[in-house]
């Protein structure tokens, strides 16, 4: 993984931002102002982050208004020519050169117009922000309402349900542990950048750039545990996966630009297996049985691995770059890996000499992937401007393409699968949306 940050990297979307969208035009397209003073005036005040007015609704939507409420009107540019721009123009990162286009030829063509959820709200007094280009998974759900993100140094609740937001944890200044366990450091850590986020039913997991693991339940104050992977120079957490064990315990694992994958028991609060691999790890995801570790990072190949062991199963052949995403399925037969290549592979463990299919990106590498807890949907997002939502009951021969502006800092289905939720990290736009899964209830047409 890159030891770039977002302000060091050319591939996130600073000159591609909705505040400068007319700089990013042809002459064609420039030089007509927003008009008088007083439509000026409008404007902030329509933008304000103090205004719910600048939030907009499934109502609003319905009667025509862009979901981010981006003024299309009193831009010298269409929506639909500024799509094609951003197809043109977005930089995708790339660790081997032209990855994306080896890869394309073996990418299967899916079609568009699946609507299996619907836009709720987009919610702008929430903002959602990204510290590394490449990790994206800082969005996440606990229930349809419930919903946890990055904002600059803070992690934030927000309810969908009464629209309000409070601040979970702050660590721009000095984070310590209230509770006292073997192998926690009591001293803590003061101004923690946090990489990667976690959370799962009451435990929150935050990872850093210098190898943090800052460990919260919600339902106590404070802080339960602090720890160090590692003290290498290379020790950025790339990403954390909380789950139960058979028993009940909760754990999660921690995977890290040090070749290291650990898995910490939170019942004992204590590092129970280290496995070291060749290359950094991106990215790790435990089946739901609890055997198998898919295991990818800063290699084209994949591995899956015994989760017991660390011994590899199989190596997983097929992406043409790094990669930062994967997901199983609720089924445990078959998973799913993102790269930068552009693509998604679905695998199945029956038969892992090759990919089952492959889904492709429009604009770049897929840095995040879910499955819906019943595994009939399959989400994929690419840095910017795109979540892909895939029916998996269906072969994943259809889906529904979701299509706004902005990098993506994550997303996460709800445990009940009736929300999807979307961080969207843009200076002017920067957001939360939200979306509703789409039921066929025909017997109320029939009432009527």
């Amino acid at each position: 993984m890159s030891h770039q940050r977002v302000d060091d990297a050319e591939y996130m979307a600073d000159e591609y931002e909705m505040e400068d969208v007319e700089d990013d035009m042809d002459e064609d397209y420039r030089g007509r102002e927003m008009g008088s003073d007083s439509d000026v005036d409008e404007y902030d005040y329509l933008m304000s982050d103090n205004n719910k007015v600048a939030d907009t609704s499934a109502a609003q939507a319905r009667k025509g208004k862009d979901i981010q409420g981006i003024p299309w009107e009193r831009l010298s540019i269409t929506r639909e020519k500024y799509r094609q721009t951003r197809l043109e123009q977005y930089k995708n990162y790339e660790n081997i050169p032209q990855s994306g286009e080896g890869s394309e030829k073996e990418c299967k063509t899916t079609k568009k117009g699946g609507m299996y959820y619907e836009f709720r709200r987009n919610s702008r007094s929430v903002k959602s922000t990204i510290l590394h280009f490449q990790l994206r998974n800082l969005v996440w759900a606990t229930s349809k309402h419930d919903v946890y993100l990055m904002s600059h140094f803070s992690v934030i609740h927000w309810s969908s349900l009464s629209c309000n937001k409070s601040e979970v944890l702050n660590v721009s200044g000095h984070v310590a542990p209230r509770e006292k366990h073997p192998g926690s450091l009591l001293e803590g850590f003061t101004q923690t950048q946090v990489s990667t986020l976690a959370v799962k039913d009451r435990l929150l997991v935050a990872g850093g750039f210098q190898g943090e693991l800052i460990c919260k339940y919600l339902d106590r104050p404070g802080v339960s545990f602090c720890t160090r992977t590692t003290y290498d120079d290379n020790a950025i957490t790339n990403a954390v996966e909380i789950y139960s064990t058979p028993s009940g315990a909760v754990h999660f694992t921690a995977s890290n630009n040090d070749c290291g994958v650990r898995d910490f028991d939170m019942e004992k609060f204590q590092l129970c297996k280290h496995f070291r691999f060749p290359w950094p790890v991106n990215h790790t995801s435990l089946s739901p049985d609890g055997k198998l570790l898919v295991i990818v990072g800063d290699n084209p190949e994949g591995m899956l691995v015994d989760a017991r062991t660390g011994e590899t199963v199989k190596p997983l052949v097929g992406h043409f770059d790094f990669s930062f995403a994967s997901a199983w399925h609720p089924d445990g037969l078959t998973f799913a890996t993102g790269n930068q290549d552009k693509t998604c592979r679905i695998w199945d463990i029956r038969n892992l000499s090759k990919s089952l299919t492959a889904l492709k990106g429009n604009l770049g590498a897929i840095r995040s992937i879910r499955y819906s807890s019943d595994g009939r949907f399959m989400a994929m997002a690419e840095p910017a401007d795109f979540v892909h939502v895939y029916d998996v009951k269906g072969g994943y021969e259809k889906e529904q393409e979701i299509d706004f502006f902005g990098e993506i800092s994550g997303m996460s289905f709800s445990p009940d699968t009736e929300s999807l939720f979307i961080g969207v990290w843009d200076r002017t736009y920067g957001s939360l949306l939200e979306f509703g899964r789409r039921r066929n209830y025909s017997y109320l047409d029939a009432i009527i």
